[in-house]
């Protein structure tokens, strides 16, 4: 299953289990730690978490949900920043790692992370989401589950500022706003004599009909999977890498007239990392094609030139530009 990140309040997220970025001690802590003492229940949770004791750092432990939407409380304590020279990335890692790996024991299908060690704890954030983002695709690619990245507004995402400039002076240079067509550009019935309109148009509707049902090309889902095996890819590795969920991508297999969203039809074009040319080959079988009048597209197009098909990083630059994420 996918890596979703969304911008939520973390304790509001209906998924099996919440993590929370703890401290050693398991006590309740500032920030998203204390948020979430004070939704699970104060009591409930203290009691808990003082019954295990403690827990070090890049470990995690887990605990009910109580009065959370959550089933289980997964509590990780992340590193604090100390410049980077004290194992701070491999201690973050181990952190998401261990979180990952008690969800999995106890059967979760989904699981929302925070950014671990970005608050109080002073982690770069650009770096902490690099490490986040990595870690979990890492898991999804031998794992089934759905896990989302919750931030709670676009000040505590860390995407590149030299990757954000970058993109926003590619959208700039290439995004037009999209203009209503003039008269000029519309198909004037009165340029039509009456008697050659009455005498042409039924035969001529008739036969353009006739003649595109016979030429019908592949379906999409046909396109995809000749394309898949031209490229000597499995099933399981192409959904992955296209951040599309196992049950999704069987039901584009098995239903030959299935048409996806746009934006899932682009995963697949990334992860099948095709040209710009071959993405909308690929997209036309499905009724899109890239559009300078989408920031959207202009933005999976940049990444495309760059020759960049790291779904999540393409995700990590929609997000920060308000737009819909691919896959999931």
């Amino acid at each position: 299953m996918p890596l979703e990140i969304v911008r939520n309040n973390l304790t509001n997220m209906k998924v099996d289990a919440i993590v929370n970025a703890a401290n050693t001690d398991l006590k309740m802590g500032g920030g998203v730690c204390g948020a979430i003492f004070q939704a699970a229940g104060v009591h409930e949770l203290r009691h808990a978490c003082n019954e295990i004791g403690a827990c070090s750092v890049g470990e995690a432990v887990i605990t009910d949900g109580f009065q959370l939407p959550a089933k289980y409380i997964i509590h990780t304590p992340g590193p604090i920043w100390k410049g980077g020279s004290h194992q701070e990335a491999a201690l973050l890692k181990s952190s998401y790692e261990h979180s990952l790996e008690l969800a999995k024991k106890y059967e979760c299908e989904s699981v929302a992370f925070p950014l671990i060690s970005t608050g109080i704890y002073g982690y770069p954030k650009e770096d902490a989401l690099q490490i986040a983002v990595s870690t979990i695709s890492t898991f999804l690619l031998y794992h089934d589950m759905l896990v989302y990245l919750v931030v709670f507004d676009k000040a505590s995402f860390g995407l590149s500022q030299k990757l954000f400039k970058s993109i926003n002076e590619y959208i700039d240079e290439h995004y037009v706003e999209e203009i209503e067509s003039t008269f000029s550009r519309r198909f004037n019935m009165e340029a039509i004599p009456e008697e050659l309109y009455e005498k042409q148009s039924e035969p001529i509707l008739e036969n353009s009909l006739a003649d595109l049902i016979e030429d019908l090309d592949e379906s999409f889902s046909e396109r995809l999977l000749r394309l898949i095996d031209e490229r000597g890819m499995t099933d399981v590795e192409t959904y992955k890498r296209a951040n599309i969920d196992r049950r999704l991508f069987s039901k584009i297999r098995n239903a030959s007239e299935y048409l996806p969203k746009k934006k899932t039809a682009i995963a697949f074009a990334i992860a099948l990392q095709l040209n710009e040319v071959e993405t909308n080959d690929l997209l036309s079988a499905a009724g899109y094609t890239l559009s300078r009048s989408s920031k959207f597209d202009v933005i999976v197009e940049f990444f495309i030139q760059q020759n960049n098909y790291d779904i999540h990083e393409i995700n990590e630059a929609l997000f920060a530009f308000d737009q819909p994420l691919l896959g999931a």
